[in-house]
């Protein structure tokens, strides 16, 4: 429930009615902007009476939002919500560009793709220090020693890092070591213990759709987090499960425009994990920029041939400028910034 207060109400009536609110048992947030005062009335509201509501002096109008997500509704948050990392802005009018490796292999590569995506305009570095992989016996990345790489990367180069988190028991370390931003990779995205203990952060969280996921199913993970008290929350789509063999998944584009129908979250296209081929990144990142996506996460490994993991869904640093360059012809056109 939504609930629009009157201009000429003063603190005391608001205080009042949100007194109210608190003593049926409810929360609320203040979704307030400068030229209306809102609050999004949180939990069973079926029992309150819209006449009771109505009844305070302060309060002007009354909105059911039939979603089960409500903080992650647009109804609830009619504007977009920017996330600050370090100074790069992911969404509104912006176009993000997260790059690098699938996993951090050592140090001469990590730093030589940092160096590349940097000089090509990436504005996020990626890269995987924990692997959680279908094998066990498949490359699981080099865990703390990862995190120490992709400090000093962050450090010497001057960039926000993104790096995925697979247990609320890593939260400690991976501030210790500065992470940026908290990836939920796709099988973690019902791992509820993990998005209740990120929704006590204040540290942006990129939450990734499950391979079977629904978009409903999407968003109320990430109410999850936001309900916790986190509103730094944006969404990925990167691809779901199909019955074709010839790329590993299929891009869900009209997500994209799902989402900003839906939701007031920023959302990012992973064109590399929804291919799984390198020879289709450009085009689909193009893809992802034309329909209205905040941004897109890219694998680059500047030797993909001998990476430990997903090489055949990794850009060279040349292909990756290249991709760079066509982005930016088409910003401006969908009113983007690159």
């Amino acid at each position: 429930m939504i609930v629009r207060m009157k201009k000429t109400a003063n603190k005391a009536e608001i205080n009042e009615f949100l007194g109210y609110i608190k003593n049926k048992g409810l929360s609320y947030k203040d979704a307030s902007s400068s030229d209306v005062i809102l609050y999004g009335i949180i939990g069973d509201t079926k029992a309150i009476m819209e006449s009771d509501i109505y009844a305070f002096s302060a309060v002007e109008n009354i909105t059911r939002v039939q979603e089960p997500y409500k903080l992650a509704s647009k109804k609830f948050h009619p504007d977009k919500t920017i996330i600050d990392v370090d100074g790069v802005k992911i969404g509104g009018d912006s176009f993000v560009v997260m790059a690098g490796p699938c996993s951090v292999e050592n140090e001469e590569q990590l730093l030589t793709i940092t160096k590349d995506v940097k000089a090509y305009g990436a504005s996020v570095l990626r890269g995987g220090a924990f692997k959680p992989r279908t094998s066990p016996y498949a490359f699981q990345g080099l865990g703390i020693e990862g995190l120490e790489l992709l400090k000093e990367a962050k450090e010497k180069y001057n960039i926000p890092i993104i790096t995925e988190i697979q247990s609320a028991s890593m939260i400690d370390i991976f501030m210790e070591y500065g992470v940026d931003i908290f990836q939920v990779g796709a099988r973690n995205m019902q791992n509820y213990d993990l998005l209740k203990a990120l929704g006590k952060i204040k540290k942006p969280v990129m939450l990734k759709r499950g391979m079977d996921s629904t978009i409903e199913e999407w968003l109320l993970a990430a109410e999850y987090i936001l309900a916790g008290g986190n509103p730094n929350v944006m969404l990925c789509e990167r691809g779901i499960r199909n019955s074709d063999k010839y790329t590993r998944n299929c891009l869900d584009i009209q997500a994209v425009l799902a989402i900003k129908q839906l939701s007031h979250l920023p959302i990012i296209v992973d064109p590399s994990h929804s291919s799984g081929r390198y020879d289709m990144i450009e085009d689909l990142a193009k893809a992802a920029l034309a329909v209205g996506a905040d941004g897109i996460i890219v694998e680059v490994h500047n030797k993909p041939e001998c990476a430990l993991s997903d090489g055949a869904q990794s850009l060279k640093p040349e292909k990756f400028g290249h991709m760079m360059n066509e982005l930016a012809k088409i910003a401006p056109i969908v009113g983007k910034k690159l």
